[in-house]
């Protein structure tokens, strides 16, 4: 495409102006309070903002990475929950034209995000496969999971999820952050440990009791509760007594 600036402000003038066309007051009102948001809202439901994004990127599918960039850049700016989250749809789609030096843009999204229907999609659909392909992605995903903001600290975890989800992936990366991380209080953490164990444990359930057992003394009940899911009965309910034996050993006296 190799579209100037004004012809990719129109390209997100469409874009928002559909969005705006789909979405419904009281959705926007709904979303803006269950996200606890400073953004504005439209009201547009997320299969109505992937659709449009799938239209747009359909119609032009001479969109380089340039475009891309600058058109994320447009949406992203406009302050609008929906236009950032039919940003990160347009990356996912076409993640084949991002690169290792893309990172700065979408670490800089992810900052920005401060909301898991932000930042997961960004970290697992958008830098997660940009990772299985390049693996200089590796040494940004160690510096994010040390970093102050829990949201990058989640982004490292997550962004390793695609390939932990197929059987493959990098367990032995996840697992430092995830040992470093277990006794965070932030539930967006405990959450994510959990998550991606949980998608681990559904083809290799048995690297997930071997993490799991010596740390469930350590992991918080949202944690556990996640984890365990696709685990076979009797390691489950194993790994359930090791946690609530920890439960019952800190319970106050009376």
């Amino acid at each position: 495409m190799a579209g100037d600036d004004s012809s990719l402000i129109r390209l997100a003038d469409q874009l928002e102006e559909r969005l705006r066309g789909v979405g419904t007051p009281e959705r926007a009102v709904h979303e803006k309070a269950y996200l606890k948001s400073t953004l504005a809202f439209l009201g547009a439901s997320v299969p109505q903002i992937r659709a449009a994004a799938t239209e747009l990127r359909g119609a032009h599918p001479d969109l380089g990475a340039d475009d891309l960039r600058a058109l994320v850049e447009q949406l992203w700016g406009r302050g609008i929950h929906e236009c950032r989250v039919a940003a990160v749809e347009l990356l996912a789609a076409s993640g084949h034209l991002l690169s290792a030096r893309d990172l700065p843009l979408l670490e800089r999204l992810l900052r920005d995000s401060r909301t898991w229907a932000l930042t997961d999609a960004l970290a697992v659909s958008v830098v997660g496969r940009l990772a299985e392909r390049d693996p200089e992605v590796g040494a940004a995903l160690d510096r994010w999971a040390g970093d102050e903001d829990f949201w990058l600290r989640r982004s490292a975890m997550l962004a390793l999820l695609p390939g932990l989800r197929r059987g493959a992936g990098d367990f032995d990366r996840f697992s430092g952050y995830a040992d470093r991380m277990l006794d965070e209080r932030e539930f967006f953490i405990r959450k994510a440990i959990g998550w991606v164990l949980r998608e681990t444990g559904r083809r290799r359930p048995e690297l997930v009791v071997s993490w799991l057992a010596p740390r469930a003394p350590r992991a918080s009940g949202v944690t556990m509760r996640e984890a365990v899911k696709h685990l076979p009965e009797h390691d489950r309910d194993a790994l359930l007594r090791a946690y609530r034996a920890r439960q019952a050993n800190h319970r106050p006296s009376r």
